[in-house]
């Protein structure tokens, strides 16, 4: 049986699909969950779910992708909004940080994606960079390279130092959150992954749903998710 992968959904007022609103997941997510060999599952959040619900919920599964999506409150990091950013979304802010606290407390296998990682960073209290001005690396719908440090999980994932990713973000880590380590950059400083100290959760600035049929490095972060699952299922 694969193990079983939540991806939190993402709330849409319209779906072309659906007459009313849609709980979502992208296909390029659950695609690259299946081809790392995991069962892909959308989870709801329903408004005002209780923490200890949700807990309860997510001990059914064997592991979690953070997915991307829209800015969160900048409120959730004590900063007011810069003119570029987008207008939050609540729900979604209030399950990711639901669910990471769950994660967190747990130890639930989890690679976290773009948002994913910015909510991991604020949850442990850390803060970001609401708007990346243009410079040397192009940060918004590009290809660009990173390098990973020696002796991390992801080099030890991807068995690369330098590598190129998909990217599409205009925020970004500013101060790092207790108990995350970083682990790549790319040529200007971006911070582009973090590691928890206590070795079950990836977090990436890029999106490797994109090009993992086409990318090594990417379609590996998504095996090393699913064998993490398979472990945690084993141990339980």
């Amino acid at each position: 049986m694969r193990p079983l992968i939540a991806i939190p959904g993402r709330r849409s007022p319209k779906v072309s699909v659906l007459r009313f609103s849609g709980t979502i997941a992208s296909e390029a997510m659950c695609e690259a969950v299946w081809a790392g060999g995991g069962e892909p599952l959308v989870l709801h959040g329903p408004d005002a779910a209780p923490a200890a619900e949700l807990a309860e919920r997510l001990g059914r599964f064997d592991g979690i992708v953070m997915p991307g999506g829209g800015d969160m409150d900048p409120a959730r990091f004590g900063q007011t909004p810069v003119p570029e950013a987008e207008p939050p979304m609540a729900h979604d802010d209030d399950l990711d940080f639901g669910v990471v606290a769950v994660v967190l407390s747990v130890g639930l296998p989890a690679l976290a994606i773009c948002r994913g990682l910015q909510v991991v960073n604020v949850a442990l209290g850390g803060t970001l960079h609401q708007h990346l001005v243009d410079g040397a690396v192009a940060h918004r719908n590009a290809i660009h390279d990173v390098v990973a440090e020696p002796g991390s999980r992801l080099h030890a994932i991807t068995g690369r130092d330098r590598f190129e990713v998909s990217s599409y973000h205009h925020q970004a880590v500013d101060r790092v959150g207790a108990g995350l380590t970083v682990t790549a950059r790319a040529a200007d400083g971006c911070i582009e992954a973090l590691e928890h100290e206590n070795g079950r959760l990836l977090a990436v600035q890029w999106h490797p749903e994109d090009r993992h049929t086409t990318s090594t490095t990417d379609a590996a972060l998504f095996a090393d998710l699913v064998e993490r699952a398979a472990k945690h299922r084993a141990d339980r």
